[in-house]
């Protein structure tokens, strides 16, 4: 039990730290694009920036699943590759099907990413309103002090 705790809890610290250094490198650019993204037409940028941020979810997503699936594949839970990978795609946006489940002795982890997927979603989706919110304030902003 306490191995598939400290596991767990190793993948959820690693994703975290994932998320906040692609956080920091996508806060990089936002800031390098900060000139080209208050200068009008503003509408469309924003509709960049709502993609810009997508993509960083789906990357950030799909590294945090492939850490999970590696680790449960190395562990030998799974036989094959891809059964690790839909097992913990599945466990991590908390869809839980059931069709595909960890052995017995190891079904703390999926509860484990289970709690990492939730976290992370919430995590995302805090971040997408905020770059939305940031960069339209930005943009009111430099509008105002055109005028």
């Amino acid at each position: 039990m306490f191995i598939q705790i400290a596991i767990g809890t190793g993948l959820l610290l690693a994703s975290i730290v994932i998320a906040g250094v692609s956080l920091w490198w996508l806060e990089v650019a936002f800031v390098r694009a900060r000139p080209w993204l208050a200068r009008p037409p503003h509408r469309p940028k924003l509709i960049v920036v709502l993609c810009a941020v997508a993509l960083w979810i789906i990357m950030q997503m799909t590294i945090a699943v492939w850490l999970w699936a590696l680790t449960m594949r190395g562990l030998g839970l799974f036989e094959t590759m891809e059964a690790s990978v839909y097992f913990a795609l599945v466990a991590f946006t908390t869809l839980g099907f059931g069709d595909v489940l960890l052995p017995q002795e190891w079904r703390l982890l999926s509860g484990m990413a289970s709690v990492n997927g939730l976290l992370n979603i919430g995590l995302v989706t805090a971040l997408l309103v905020e770059a939305l919110r940031q960069v339209r304030l930005h943009q009111i902003a430099s509008a105002e002090e055109d005028t």
